[in-house]
């Protein structure tokens, strides 16, 4: 009898051993961009699969805005796979994801806190690993001080807000988002700011990462707040001014690698942006990008916008 108690254990503990290495080898695993399209409009998302514990798949999902939202549990069934996770900012009931995957690409459809029906397809996200560059060219100016020749509008649904005032690029109150016609692949930006009290705005890296930009003097670190890339990397120190006083940001990007110095001090250094942030222009990230300003949260000003590209 003992034995065959130790017989049907070993089948067991086989069994199960079988099923937690094929869930640790699921195809799933990883980063995908996702399309998501209401049926006229199209936006940007993003979803990360990884391992956890002894049978669990789990992972965070950004859905077109807000910031990458945990996933307590992906249930995955052959090539099928669901999760569902909380409202954020909108709506009452739970964000409920359904999908497939088809070697390296995936389809499926959600139904949203806010009762709409969406589908999305997605593809995996490029490592984007680069060498860091050994020298950069001279800074490049973005913004001449006088116009805002180089720049456009993110949309044309709303009137343009931003102007060129006495050598300052300045949106006086929220409108549209702005950015530049140029893009950029791998890049040095040296961009100063300013803001009054409580106001908001961010940076948009190749029109896809978000650094934060925002009057957060005086508080902890947060993935959030300003030196941060939102929701994703937490600054190490919050060394920002007090609102109404000219500040400064420094940033290096270089493949999905960033470095980010704020007022003289860094506060991410060499880090690793998973994927793209809420407010993205799309998810294509392998592409080159624009610098986007965001203005569509508060009264902001920017000035001295000069960039710097890998020198061969």
């Amino acid at each position: 009898m003992m034995k065959r108690i130790q017989q049907l254990s070993l089948i067991l503990a086989v069994c199960i051993s079988g099923q937690l290495l094929a869930q640790s080898q699921s195809e799933l695993i990883g980063r995908w961009d996702l399309n998501i399209t209401d049926g006229q409009n199209n936006y940007p998302g993003w979803l990360e699969v990884e391992f956890s514990g002894t049978n669990t798949l789990v992972g965070r999902f950004m859905n077109i805005v807000g910031s990458a939202r945990p996933i307590a549990e992906v249930v995955e069934h052959d090539d099928q796979f669901s999760f569902s996770i909380p409202p954020q900012w909108m709506g009452s009931q739970d964000l409920v994801v359904k999908g497939s995957r088809d070697g390296e690409q995936l389809t499926g459809h959600m139904l949203t806190p806010t009762g709409n029906y969406m589908s999305f397809t997605g593809v995996r996200a490029p490592v984007l690993y680069r060498e860091a560059p050994k020298k950069w060219t001279k800074p490049v100016a973005l913004f001449n001080g006088e116009t805002i020749d180089g720049w456009k509008p993110q949309t044309t649904n709303k009137s343009n807000q931003w102007k060129a005032v006495n050598g300052v690029l300045t949106s006086p109150q929220s409108g549209v988002n702005l950015m530049t016609e140029a893009t950029f692949d791998d890049f040095k930006l040296h961009i100063e700011f300013k803001y009054p009290e409580h106001s908001n705005s961010g940076i948009y890296l190749r029109g896809r990462y978000e650094v934060q930009v925002e009057d957060d003097y005086g508080k902890h670190p947060n993935s959030h707040y300003i030196g941060g890339i939102y929701g994703y990397l937490e600054p190490n120190e919050i060394a920002a001014k007090p609102a109404g006083e000219w500040q400064t940001y420094d940033i290096t990007l270089v493949g999905r690698r960033v470095t980010v110095v704020l007022n003289g001090k860094s506060v991410i250094t060499d880090a690793t942006i998973p994927g793209i942030t809420g407010g993205a222009l799309d998810s294509d990230e392998a592409a080159p990008g624009p610098i986007l300003l965001q203005g569509d949260h508060g009264p902001v000003e920017y000035r001295n916008i000069t960039i710097s590209y890998p020198k061969n």
